[in-house]
């Protein structure tokens, strides 16, 4: 099990030492149950619209939810949540990217393990240091120094109770910690240190650091799977780059 803090009696430097020596903590109950009856309208008014991503009419991802959903960025934005995003990231952490993943019968994928190296962009600007370029539904993405991956933290909502059957995320605690790594390391680690998988409720939420080593299953018994991925910093990039969500 994933190490967890309460939503409604967090402690703000338990949560900081989680995130710093694990890389990831669960916070439960970061949503209500009104949050959660108000997301879900949203995300299943997006189907149909040109950033949504379907298979046979079931929509199963989102890119730049933030600007698809105002919902979302209003929850996302929202005093109790920024509360506990600002107790790892200090008081100018905002959110800068937002996604939907689903998993169903329809869009039932397994993802390997990997580092999450890339960042979304308002538009492509040459900057020493930063490259890699790619184009993901249209939004310029980036792989910047790791120093900027380091000062972010993504925040995976479940809209969906996902027990580990159903695609629950796995993780390796501490890899976060030794920045970017190759493929070497990659299986160096996964031979060296043993895996947490993290079930969830609805309604919470895993904090984790995007060079986290992480994966997911296919799921076994594929219902919804949602989870509203936003990704937050308290940094500026380097003119004229700018976050895009």
């Amino acid at each position: 099990m994933p190490p967890q803090v309460s939503a409604r009696n967090s402690a703000a430097d338990q949560l900081s030492e989680l995130i710093a020596n694990h890389g990831f903590a669960m916070v439960q109950e970061l949503a209500s149950r009104d949050d959660l009856e108000r997301l879900r309208i949203a995300i299943e008014a997006i189907d149909g619209h040109p950033h949504a991503r379907a298979r046979q009419g079931s929509t199963y991802g989102v890119r730049n939810l933030l600007q698809v959903a105002p919902e979302v960025l209003a929850w996302a934005e929202s005093e109790s949540v920024l509360d506990v995003i600002r107790t790892v990231l200090g008081a100018q952490a905002v959110p800068v990217k937002g996604i939907l993943f689903d998993k169903t019968e329809l869009a039932n994928w397994a993802v390997p393990w990997h580092q999450d190296v890339t960042i979304s962009v308002r538009q492509r600007c040459e900057v020493p240091g930063w490259d890699l370029w790619s184009e993901k539904g249209g939004i310029p993405h980036v792989q910047p120094p790791v120093e900027v991956l380091q000062q972010v933290l993504a925040l995976r909502l479940h809209l969906d109770p996902c027990p580990a059957q159903n695609g629950a995320l796995r993780v390796l605690p501490g890899s976060h910690r030794t920045g970017r790594l190759s493929e070497s390391d990659l299986n160096q680690w996964r031979s060296q240190v043993p895996e947490v998988v993290c079930p969830a409720e609805a309604g919470d939420a895993l904090l984790m650091r995007p060079l986290l080593l992480h994966a997911s299953a296919s799921s076994k018994s594929p219902t919804h799977r949602r989870v509203v991925h936003i990704e937050y910093s308290a940094i500026s990039l380097p003119e004229p780059l700018e976050w895009g969500c």
